[in-house]
């Protein structure tokens, strides 16, 4: 499925390989990105997250394995997937979380979007407070061995 969308007067080009498959896979100008759209209390019904989760993969990473791999880093570390501002954290040291748990939330133009974990683990540290400004590939949090 491609889409055209304007976000802030920009126009992108965005190519959906599955919209039924979890995480969805998105094609935006050439980058892969992998967004978990929250379900919908409808039964049957599914609506995009107004904060989409962006894994953006490693340049180094080959793309056939991108959407196994943990999103940037060290398995033990949970990055930027862009730059923006933390706005909300959900977690704290020593919770124990789930893979696709949403752990945080960075607005970047003028969307919030939920930074999921990549992994199950136990968070051990959190590097960010909100209102933090933070780059692409900023650490945010770290797991536990």
């Amino acid at each position: 499925m491609k889409l055209k969308v304007i976000i802030d007067a920009q126009t992108y080009q965005v190519e959906i390989e599955n919209i039924h498959d979890r995480p969805v896979i998105a094609h935006v100008e050439g980058e892969k990105y992998e967004v978990w759209p929250e379900e919908s209390t409808d039964a049957g019904q599914q609506a995009f997250a107004r904060s989409p989760e962006i894994f953006v993969p490693d340049a180094q990473q080959p793309p056939a394995s991108a959407a196994a791999a943990p999103q940037g880093g060290s398995a033990k570390e949970v990055l930027s997937p862009l730059p923006g501002v933390i706005v909300a954290i959900l977690v704290k040291p020593g919770d124990r979380v789930q893979h696709g748990q949403e752990l945080c939330t960075l607005e970047a133009m003028k969307m919030k979007n939920a930074i999921r974990s990549n992994r199950e683990g136990t968070i051990a540290s959190i590097a960010v407070n909100v209102g933090d400004q933070v780059n692409h590939g900023h650490a945010l949090m770290t797991f536990e061995e």
